[in-house]
């Protein structure tokens, strides 16, 4: 029990780091909005998924916050990651560039494993 609270914390802070860099370039960066016109997103859809980022990792990192809320953030992150891959892709990117995506998934379906087995077997 004790191991899957470490690998749920240890991938869920990864993840979160990863995305609060993501939000932030999302917010701020001149790549990151020449990157949104590549994908062909309007540039508020580019500050809403900043935004909405944000707030999914605080909802993810609150240890008090638990349940549907949990879900919800989970459940957009992995629309959010699986929409950026196709977005790659069909933008015309490689899969090499796309897999970031991928990585990030990955990384995001541990901390849910993880999170669901850490609500199964008590905190």
């Amino acid at each position: 029990m004790k191991i899957q609270r470490i690998v749920y914390w240890i991938s869920t802070e990864v993840f979160c780091l990863w995305m609060i860099s993501n939000a932030y370039a999302y917010l701020f960066s001149a790549e990151a909005r020449k990157l949104c016109a590549h994908f062909g997103f309007p540039d508020y859809f580019r500050v809403e998924l900043g935004i909405a980022k944000f707030i999914g990792v605080g909802i993810l990192l609150a240890p008090i916050i638990n349940g549907r809320p949990k879900e919800w953030a989970y459940a957009g992150f992995v629309i959010t990651i699986i929409s950026g891959f196709i977005a790659h892709l069909s933008s015309g990117d490689s899969l090499r560039v796309a897999s970031s995506a991928l990585i990030a998934l990955h990384i995001l379906l541990i901390s849910y494993y993880c999170y669901q087995r850490t609500q199964v077997l008590g905190k």
